[in-house]
């Protein structure tokens, strides 16, 4: 098996980096090698699940310490003394109860009690859709990473056939009670049980496929419903999709960060879809029925006389569904006047016909501005 690059190298951040900054190197990181950008590339699938692993360990304050100081081996879920794993910390340890012990779970993960239930940690995803998915909803197949319950032991971190044993020690509470002479009398502290190295539990015939940590990492799928409406970088969360808790607590849960296409014609703005259309001088200037793309298909307006460089029509109800609301936003079409180009000798010759047949009167805009010049230039 190859060995496994620093995390963070893999993100391209500096070990000190902020959690922003971690976060933002991930998403960056995802987009580039998201499977759906790459069908069918293996390198970039095993690149893009590479990332999802980094991330998910240095999104973690517990994982992330426990990384610094130890490595891979300190976020290793199998990592165990089980079947001759060599744990520098005995027999079936697990390695998260050891650091809650010591350092109090960087901020409170563990409980008084070594063997009550704790809930898993949450895990991230993303996943790409187009413009029209967005607008209209759609179903998605998520895959995704995350540690799982070991499915030969059920959690227990035991071989089958046996069960772990509740520490003497401590009674399973995980800790024990030192009693220390002081000038100021005896003084009471407390610390992880040696016997057990917090866990409350001692396990003597380990699992050989978890090596006694109850718990494996796993790529899972999961199917998400997209509601209409969406917005690009909105998140959903998938309750209980998550990392598996601990002492049968429950699994935390799946974020899923929705990136949205961006469309050749659309554009959003709010729930309002904008496109812009481009039309003949000719359609322009004597009015026509033009056909105009929307997310239901193409519809016919007719543009009136006139019609100007820039002018704005809007059709009613054509726009994005609300999210979680009734009715939908609107469309709104703005209009470009295109300039016919590689003219031939008559065409040329009938534009200046039209030209000078044409005054003042067919052209307010133009009269407009020269009688502003003319005021200018007068004062």
């Amino acid at each position: 098996m190859a060995e496994k690059r620093d995390y963070y190298e893999v993100l391209g951040v500096q070990k000190g980096a902020s959690e922003d900054e971690i976060k933002k190197a991930y998403r960056q990181s995802a987009k580039k090698y998201h499977p759906d950008l790459h069908p069918g590339d293996k390198t970039c699938e095993e690149k893009f699940k590479e990332v999802n692993e980094a991330y998910e360990v240095l999104s973690d304050k517990d994982k992330k310490a426990r990384y610094d100081q130890f490595g891979h081996a300190g976020v290793d879920p199998n990592f165990g003394a089980g079947a001759g794993g060599g744990s520098p910390f005995g027999q079936g340890i697990d390695i998260d109860d050891i650091f809650s012990s010591f350092f109090g779970g960087f901020g409170g993960r563990r409980s008084n009690n070594a063997n009550a239930p704790m809930r898993g940690s949450d895990v991230e995803a993303s996943v790409y859709i187009s413009f029209e998915e967005a607008a209209k909803g759609c179903k998605k197949n998520i895959n995704y990473n995350c540690v799982s319950t070991c499915g030969e032991c059920h959690g227990t971190g035991a071989a089958a056939g046996s069960s772990p044993k509740t520490c003497s020690a401590c009674g399973g509470s995980g800790k024990v009670t030192i009693n220390q002479r002081t000038p100021f009398g005896v003084v009471q502290t407390q610390r992880a049980c040696d016997a057990c190295h917090g866990k409350g539990k001692i396990i003597d015939n380990p699992c050989r496929k978890c090596g006694g940590s109850g718990r494996q990492r796993k790529s899972k799928t999961v199917d998400v419903t997209i509601p209409a409406g969406i917005k690009d970088q909105q998140i959903l969360n998938v309750s209980g999709r998550g990392n598996a808790g601990y002492n049968n607590g429950p699994a935390g849960d799946l974020h899923v960060y929705v990136n949205v296409r961006p469309h050749q014609l659309f554009e959003r703005r709010g729930d309002d879809v904008w496109c812009v259309m481009p039309i003949t001088f000719t359609q322009a200037a004597l009015g026509a029925e033009i056909t105009v793309p929307t997310l239901d298909g193409k519809v016919s307006y007719t543009i009136h006389e006139g019609t100007q460089p820039g002018d704005v029509f809007k059709l009613k109800g054509k726009g994005i569904q609300r999210l979680n609301g009734r009715g939908r936003g609107d469309q709104y079409v703005k209009i470009t006047i295109e300039v016919p180009k590689n003219l031939n000798s008559k065409q040329k010759e009938l534009i200046k016909q039209l030209d000078s047949s044409t005054s003042d009167k067919n052209y307010a805009q133009r009269k407009n501005f020269f009688d502003k010049l003319k005021n200018l230039f007068n004062d």
